[in-house]
Parts: structure tokens; C-alpha cells; sequence
């Protein structure tokens, strides 16, 4: 198998965080969308950004930016189906999902999701008993049946992986939580005062 290409997920309107992109807030002195590039970077082959909008605003990072096909907002599936589009042009048999708010996840994660291909089609990050839908590995070759399912209004990203078979691969629970996603103000405090502990 080819080493993976990767689309961050930043499609989202980050309605509990009052609007707005959230991988262009502020994170440590940082755009958060930098430390997730940081991870996911040394991981993978190549990567773009699923946003919505003007792609000009993430200009400053040199990726493509590519925006949900399904219109309407209809949630973390159709960016991955984006991801999947921009890698099948590109000639790539799999594409691992990360999300843009979520800046603490494994260095590891690439590895050990594609162990888990070995168990199924479709490989998601899980800890203790929650499973990380935006966190997995995807095979290009799902991309047409993922269109149908959400042009039929499929949303919810669990309720599609389990019916394609998806295997789930454990991570640790750490300190952070490798897996806690920004949502709300409160949040983003929380995170910087990891970064804060980290740097003391």
C-alpha cells in the first residue's frame, strides 16, 4: 500500500464557539490548524484542508483546500468524501481524517490506523469505549458508495462505518485526552493551559 495522503477536517461552523474558522484561532501563539499540521505532517504523503468558504484565508499554510461537494453543511462525511475526491485524483488508494480542532493527537495515529486495515475496510481511533469518528482511515474506493449514502441523507459518520464494516483501533488515554476537541471558549483555555503546563 501507498503511505497515505490526509485531509484535515475544518468544514464546520463552530457555532458553540460563536462562528468562525477554529483552526484560525489562536492556540499557544499559534494558528491551532499549525500544531495539527505538526502532527499530521511527518505521517502521511501529502495533505489539504476541507473548508468551506474563501479558500484565501488558508493560504499562508501552502495546501489545497478543498470544499464539501454535498452542499449544505451536512457534516464531518462530506469532508471526508472531499478528501477522498482530491486523493483519487492524485492516484492515492487511502486517505486518513483528522479534525482541525483537535490538537493533541497521537504522532502515531497514521501507523496504528493502518494495522487496523488489516480488520476491516475502514479503520477509526478509539479510546477506552468512545470511538473518534473523524479520526480514521478511508480506502478511495468507498468514495461513490459515500455519495449515494449522503445524498440519501446519511449524516451521522458511525451509522455509514458500521454498515461498511469499520474496525476500530485503541489508543492510550492520556493527559491530555490525545482525542479532546476544541468546541467552546472554555475549551480553548483548557488547551492553552496544557501548552502553558508543557512549557513550565
Amino acid at each position: 500500500m501507498k503511505q497515505p495522503v490526509a485531509v484535515i477536517l475544518a468544514g464546520g461552523q463552530a457555532r458553540r464557539m460563536g462562528g468562525g474558522d477554529k483552526a484560525l484561532m489562536t492556540l499557544a501563539g499559534r494558528p491551532m490548524i499549525s500544531h495539527v499540521l505538526d502532527r499530521i505532517e511527518p505521517q502521511v504523503a501529502g495533505l489539504c484542508v476541507n473548508a468551506n468558504g474563501d479558500p484565501d484565508r488558508f493560504k499562508r499554510f501552502g495546501l489545497p483546500v478543498v470544499r464539501d461537494s454535498v452542499e449544505g453543511f451536512v457534516g464531518p462525511l462530506a469532508g471526508i468524501l472531499a478528501g477522498l475526491d482530491w486523493a483519487a485524483e492524485r492516484g492515492h488508494d487511502h486517505v486518513v481524517s483528522v479534525a482541525a480542532d483537535t490538537p493533541f493527537f497521537p504522532p502515531d495515529l497514521v501507523p496504528y490506523l493502518l494495522m487496523g486495515l488489516d480488520n476491516g475496510p475502514i479503520s477509526l481511533a478509539m479510546t477506552g469505549d468512545q470511538v473518534h469518528p473523524t479520526f480514521g482511515i478511508w480506502p478511495v474506493a468507498v468514495r461513490d458508495e459515500l455519495r449515494a449514502a449522503l445524498m440519501d441523507g446519511t449524516r451521522r459518520v458511525l451509522d455509514w462505518t458500521t454498515a461498511q464494516g469499520a474496525t476500530t483501533v485503541p489508543f492510550f488515554q492520556t493527559d491530555p485526552d490525545p482525542f479532546f476537541n476544541i468546541n467552546t471558549p472554555d475549551d480553548l483555555a483548557l488547551a492553552e493551559s496544557y501548552f502553558t503546563k508543557d512549557a513550565s
